[in-house]
């Protein structure tokens, strides 16, 4: 599994017209990883 970082998401976004910074990406990055785990945690009814 690759593990996305900060800057993947920082070329992910701009391809689609959204620039973000470095520090905005890791926001949304650590946003994306407890979604994940509630997502995960509530379909494995925890």
């Amino acid at each position: 599994m690759e593990t996305i970082t900060p800057e993947k998401i920082v070329e992910i976004l701009g391809k689609h017209g959204t620039h973000v910074t470095i520090e905005e990406a890791k926001i949304i990055l650590e946003f994306m990883y407890k979604l994940a785990n509630i997502a995960i945690n509530t379909y494995l009814g925890r």
